[in-house]
């Protein structure tokens, strides 16, 4: 998926014009919705109304899809180290999304260089959905499961795509020599830190509800 990450690293400077939707180049606020092109696979920034404009599937014949706003935290995610090392995950974290364009669920994982692809290999991740079904109804393109590895174990969490890539840019800005250093360190707490106050909390053996 193509993305400006300039849009998550940089705020506009006063005395720029201000960012301005994609799609009717009104102008938008720093804090905007998004809506997914697919057939270029880019994120278009966009205004509330366009926005709310492809919410409804089906709509410009399918081809754009928008970003809804759902955030769902699993913090018992069940997935065994095996499979963390099956699914070729060199770091702690990685975000999961099905394209539809490509029939396929793709594995990401950000660092310096920003998203980087992992290559997934399907029966292991097709049983790690099996055994989390309260996240595996995150809809195609537009939502993903963003699994981190931290000290107590797996916790995913169901976020809009937009979410994940934040995360990205968020660590190629703060993303320092060969470990990161301190601050990517810091960002990255406090992005999970920011992104549970968001979520709310999945019921054990109840499907996330969408919103």
């Amino acid at each position: 998926m193509i993305i400006k990450l300039r849009r998550f690293r940089e705020r506009i400077e006063p005395g720029l014009d201000a960012e301005r939707c994609e799609m009717c180049v009104e102008p938008i606020e720093p804090e905007h919705r998004h809506v997914v092109d697919l057939e270029s696979r880019a994120l278009m920034c966009t205004c509330r109304g366009c926005h709310l404009l492809f919410l409804r599937p089906g709509a410009a014949q399918g081809r754009y899809r928008a970003v809804p706003d759902r955030y769902v935290y699993t913090p018992t995610f069940d997935i065994s180290a095996a499979d963390w090392e099956e699914l070729q995950i060199p770091v702690r974290m990685a975000f999961f999304f099905h394209n539809s364009a490509l029939g396929r669920s793709m594995a990401f994982y950000p660092g310096p260089g920003g998203a980087t692809e992992s290559e997934l290999p399907m029966a292991t991740w097709d049983r790690v959905l099996a055994a989390n079904p309260r996240v595996a109804d995150a809809r195609p393109d537009v939502e993903a499961l963003l699994v981190d590895r931290g000290p107590d174990g797996f916790g995913c969490y169901l976020v809009p795509i937009d979410a994940c890539y934040e995360l990205v840019g968020l660590l190629r800005l703060n993303w320092k020599g060969f470990t990161g250093g301190p601050e990517a360190w810091d960002a990255l707490e406090s992005y999970f830190a920011t992104l549970r106050g968001r979520c709310r909390e999945s019921a054990p053996g109840r499907v996330c509800d969408l919103e």
